[in-house]
């Protein structure tokens, strides 16, 4: 029996995004649960005006299937894309959007769009099955030049088009994220005049969509502007504006640095900002200022071992450094209320996600017992021995989120009083990444948000990155499994499955759940986070 969806025939197949069932979302304390106020002072939205708002890094491409700076990069290219369908934030679910209905096979292997009419690319040319099929070829073309696409397109044969607003996408394994992926901006459709440039020809430049806004210009460093595109009628059912967008224009102005775009924000320079740090979350938010806050789904904020390592080979030493850690402790010591501690591998607010808290339980007399049993003893200067080497271990991580030197400097301080040493190496994207080919590594801390389960077979199954040579079978057929079926019970138990596994053999540890937050000046109304927790388009952002 094939999976379906077909918006208006109530009771007729089972609904795509079954699997996608709605979660209660995790309430940040004093913030507002993705969205900012819509109007101001009982006034009504008015067209016009310019929004400036301040990113925290450059986005180095602003093609949605680059290789940008996270958040920032997608803020942007998300302004110019709409994808095939769109995944509700408050329910979880997906809903229509560039697609109209969707139908899956039960394997998981072939899914079947059939598209909206009258809908252009910002270029003039209208979207067809045809341009579906352009675009998801040139993904699988670009291949590791497409790093924000290509993962999900695991097993790909061909895009097939059926009529000229029908298209059908075949793989040759299953791959049930497919659905959810299909309303990320990463697969969000670009027109042939883009796809008519070579990929590196993408990433500054050239980049056209069938969304509300278009590219002006990008200085690299500086700014992004977008103009309000004229005609746009096909936002999704989870907008409140359905037409053009209400502002003429929108400035990304690129800050690095948080006290500097904290400032910007205050003296007016600017009417909202991204990434605002902790420490100036309750300043701004007793100043009167909006603050949009939601917690991203996907992997949580964790310490994953690199199980290739033979220090971490042993279950016991993974298990005593999660007992050893208090995460607790790290949240409200440099984080606030907004940050939830972990309760699992993934975040509250990711569909299929199931409560291991009791699991994950601070205990340093537990810790060191574990330590003890797998042979390592204290040694003089209180670091742990065993055959003459030192429990020391090397931590990578990344500065792109402001708290996570101060967090892995108390992590450090925790595990120092069950003997164990931490070494912080901090690197850049590039680095990085050649640091995890080479496997120099005992740790890795880090989260990649995504709403969907799926996420963890990207981090954690060998058919993944495996950048941490995890040999769990157990884990690699709960990660498998759903992957495999459309049937949105089936996969909801292998999700929570793998979750369970990656807890209780320590594989990776979860600390807290990244959140995104916002700020808005008072005259900026109308900006919202998706199920991702990532910038929405902005239809509905006026200015007064």
């Amino acid at each position: 029996m094939k999976s379906s969806y077909r918006p208006g025939r109530r009771g007729r197949g089972r609904v795509l995004a079954a699997w996608l069932a709605a979660v209660p979302l995790a309430l940040a304390a004093c913030g507002q649960a993705g969205t900012a106020e819509t109007s101001a002072a009982g006034n009504a939205p008015r067209a016009g005006g310019t929004l400036t708002f301040g990113l925290s890094t450059d986005p180095i491409s602003i093609n949605p299937r680059g290789a940008g700076a996270g958040n920032d990069a997608l803020y942007v290219s998300r302004q110019l894309v709409d994808s095939l369908t769109e995944q509700d934030p408050a329910t979880g679910k997906l809903i229509p959007w560039l697609a109209t209905k969707w139908e899956a096979s039960d394997d998981a292997r072939t899914f079947t769009f059939t598209l909206r009419d009258g809908v252009t690319f910002s270029d003039g040319s209208p979207l067809t099955a045809q341009s579906v099929k352009d675009n998801f070829d040139d993904i699988v073309r670009a291949g590791a030049k497409a790093p924000s696409s290509i993962i999900y397109f695991t097993g790909y044969k061909a895009t097939e088009v059926v009529d000229k607003l029908t298209v059908k996408i075949e793989f040759t394994t299953p791959n049930a994220a497919f659905l959810q992926a299909s309303s990320t901006a990463a697969l969000g459709l670009l027109g042939p005049s883009t796809l008519a440039r070579p990929v590196e020809e993408r990433d500054v430049a050239n980049v056209v969509g069938t969304g509300p806004f278009t590219l002006d210009h990008y200085t690299k460093n500086s700014e992004v502007v977008l103009k309000r595109r004229k005609g746009y009628g096909w936002a999704p059912a989870d907008r409140e504006h359905q037409g053009d967008a209400y502002l003429d224009s929108v400035v990304f102005k690129v800050i690095p640095e948080a006290g500097v775009r904290t400032g910007a924000l205050q003296s007016g320079q600017i009417a909202a900002i991204g990434s605002v740090p902790p420490q100036n979350v309750q300043v701004l938010r007793s100043s009167g200022y909006t603050l949009v806050v939601r917690p991203n789904p996907g992997n949580v904020f964790s310490l994953t071992a690199n199980e290739s390592r033979p220090l971490l080979k042993d279950v016991r030493v993974r298990q005593a450094l999660a007992k050893a850690i208090n995460a607790q402790e790290v949240r409200d010591t440099v984080l606030t209320p907004d940050f939830a501690v972990a309760t699992s591998i993934l975040a509250r607010t990711t569909p299929d996600w199931t409560d291991l808290s009791g699991a994950l339980t601070f205990d340093v007399e537990a810790a060191k017992k574990l330590l003890d049993e797998a042979g390592w003893t204290p040694g003089a200067d209180g670091v742990r021995e065993k055959d003459g080497e030192k429990l020391s271990l090397v931590t990578t991580w990344l500065s792109n989120f402001g708290p996570n030197q101060s967090a892995l400097e108390l992590i450090q301080q925790q595990l120092s009083k069950i003997g164990v040493k931490l070494e912080l190496q901090t690197y850049t994207v590039p680095e990085l990444l050649q640091v995890y080919a080479k496997g120099t590594f005992d740790l890795a801390w880090g989260n990649l948000s995504r709403a969907d389960g799926d996420v963890l077979r990207t981090n954690y199954s060998t058919a993944g990155n495996n950048y941490y040579r995890i040999d769990d079978a157990g884990l690699e057929d709960a990660l498998r499994g759903q992957q495999s079926t459309a049937d949105g019970a089936e996969r909801a138990g292998h999700i929570q499955r793998a979750q369970k596994l990656i807890v209780e053999k320590a594989h990776s540890i979860p600390v807290f759940e990244l959140t995104t937050i916002l700020a808005l000046s008072s005259k900026t109304h109308g900006i919202t986070l998706g199920a991702d927790s990532r910038l929405q388009q902005l239809n509905d952002a006026w200015v007064s």
